[in-house]
């Protein structure tokens, strides 16, 4: 039989911003277990939940103060039971999110490292060491924090004096981990056995490629973000990601997934390149899965989504694993917003209110398209809420709402990724939109989500919600999840290569219009699935995407 995750289209629940059970404001974990059955009519296979850990939220639950608690913003320990429990009845498997590179500056680890000398145990779990300089006043090395500015914090010891400095790739309040400290290791295989056991599915890996560092913590000039200049060779990695003993770990992990029933599962958040070094993520004695970043950075180009396809594809089965194709997450841009941008897509970064502005129509008719071919490849496919209701990103959120850590760091610089994360709208005449019971929401909601709700969308033919139903329908009982991908050249009488694309899967004809002239489809064929209205006679305009069949 084959293994559930490698033809499984996950969804991404942001717990804060998903549904509202109390009225607080703040999603939690009795509204997503009220929220299921909506995902299990949607037609996916599992939930990928993000932290709901205890967390002071200074990374909305991205810096975890405990690995085996739930946040009381959040819920309890049996709310977290009731909701496996309800998904796993309602046929859905559950992944929940492991943060193992750092932690919270008020994990009870760190607070003891602050409480401790310097060449202690307890900071022996962190990246702590000696300034440079006369009086030790100078950061150890130049990185730099994906959210901007230096990725070191000098503290204060026990008598007063400035002290040791800190390794945080991210934020001051998210202390790096020490993978060389066995405590380490200790710790997260005690973290994932206490989930397992507690009957989740699987994991999903933060910063999965940021554990181990290069030894000695050489300088790197390079503060492009996540590390990554576009070309990266085994000359010039940056000594902070993609380091060869992050790959041990990984298969201690997996010796401890498949210990449990059930085909458990690891996926990676990995900002890897070239997808060859990926790939080796996802090896037979590693995990399972990694997240196809390279597939949301291409360009909305017929040559451009060619080659992420083709090398994303032979990259992932030269090591026996699926492809993951993945448009939006949490972190990035949503890409009914993203591809709103003539003639080519916007990069991955916040917009905000002075910036210039998507064109709507236009972004979520590429969205489509972009999501419709998406789920006719060959391997897994994760969404992230909403877009299954063609949400866009909130571009014009005002600065005193945003709460990214990003937008302080970078002194108000980069909007950060909030704009990505505003509420789920459920019920368009609803205060909060059916968010929550009363009109609260952490993150404000702009009024074009009122008529994106899930309620003005359902039973309505050519609406994003019914598209993704039957195309989520229609991969499931045609398996196009699985079997090969095979490009073919003239689905239509017309098609350009340069501006079309066309593959089969299986007896599923796929055409893709990038920015061509109409394309007519064949006289006998049979239209499975359109991401946007065809012209008369069947003719597929330019930014749509056609499943068909011909006799």
């Amino acid at each position: 039989m084959t293994e559930w995750w490698r033809d499984a289209v996950v969804y991404q629940v942001y717990p804060r911003s998903f549904a509202d059970s109390d009225g607080d404001g703040i999603g939690d974990l009795p509204g997503i277990t009220s929220r299921l059955p909506k995902l299990a009519e949607l037609g996916v296979d599992a939930v990928w939940l993000s932290p709901f850990y205890p967390s002071p939220q200074n990374d909305a639950g991205y810096d975890v103060a405990d690995y085996r608690d739930v946040e009381p913003i959040f819920g309890t320990l049996d709310d977290a039971d009731a909701l496996v429990g309800r998904a796993h009845e309602l046929g859905l498997r559950v992944v929940v999110d492991i943060v193992p590179n750092h932690t919270s500056s008020e994990h009870r680890w760190f607070q003891a490292a602050l409480a401790a000398a310097p060449g202690s145990p307890e900071r022996a779990r962190y990246h702590f060491r000696d300034g440079g300089g006369p009086d030790g006043g100078v950061a150890p090395n130049d990185w730099r924090s994906v959210f901007g500015g230096p990725a070191w914090t000098r503290v204060t010891e026990a008598d007063g004096t400035p002290g040791q400095w800190y390794l945080h790739l991210f934020d001051s309040t998210q202390p790096d981990l020490d993978w060389d400290s066995p405590d380490v290791h200790e710790e997260f295989a005690s973290t994932l056995r206490f989930w397992l056991d507690r009957g989740v599915d699987g994991f999903r890996i933060d910063v999965a490629h940021a554990m181990v560092k290069e030894p000695g913590l050489p300088d790197w000039a390079d503060d492009g973000p996540m590390g990554g200049t576009a070309e990266i060779t085994d000359s010039n990695r940056p000594p902070m990601w993609d380091q060869e003993g992050v790959h041990d770990i990984y298969r201690g992990w997996r010796k401890i997934v498949d210990s449990y029933d059930g085909d458990r599962m690891l996926v990676a958040e990995a900002w890897v390149t070239p997808y060859s070094r990926l790939a080796r993520y996802t090896r037979p004695d590693e995990l399972h899965q990694a997240f196809n970043f390279d597939h949301c950075v291409a360009a909305w180009r017929a040559d451009a989504q060619r080659h992420v396809i083709t090398t994303s594809v032979e990259g992932s089965s030269a090591v026996g694993a699926p492809a993951t194709w993945v448009l939006s997450n949490h972190d990035i841009v949503r890409h009914a917003s993203r591809f709103g941008f003539p003639p080519a897509p916007r990069g991955l970064g916040g917009i905000g209110p002075d910036d210039p502005q998507p064109d709507p129509v236009l972004g979520l008719r590429r969205a489509r398209a972009a999501t419709a071919l998406m789920l006719a490849l060959p391997g897994s496919a994760y969404l992230y809420q909403g877009e299954e209701l063609g949400l866009p990103e909130h571009t014009t959120l005002p600065g005193g709402a945003r709460q990214d850590p990003t937008w302080f760091r970078t002194n108000e610089a980069e909007v950060g990724r909030d704009g990505c994360r505003v509420p789920v709208p459920w019920e368009g005449g609803a205060p909060s939109y059916g968010f929550g019971p009363g009109a609260a929401s952490w993150l404000p909601q702009p009024p074009s989500y009122g008529e994106l709700a899930r309620d003005r969308q359902e039973g309505v033919e050519g609406s994003t919600l019914e598209m993704y139903r039957t195309a989520l329908r229609l991969r499931r009982e045609l398996g196009l999840g699985l079997g090969d991908l095979v490009w073919a050249e003239t689905l239509s009488p017309a098609q350009t290569p340069e501006q079309s694309l066309g593959l089969l899967r299986g007896t599923v004809r796929v055409l893709v219009n990038f920015d061509g002239p109409d394309l007519p489809l064949p006289e006998d064929a049979e239209v499975l699935l359109a991401s946007g209205p065809l012209g008369e006679g069947g003719v597929v305009p330019s930014d749509t995407t056609v499943w068909f069949r011909q006799p």
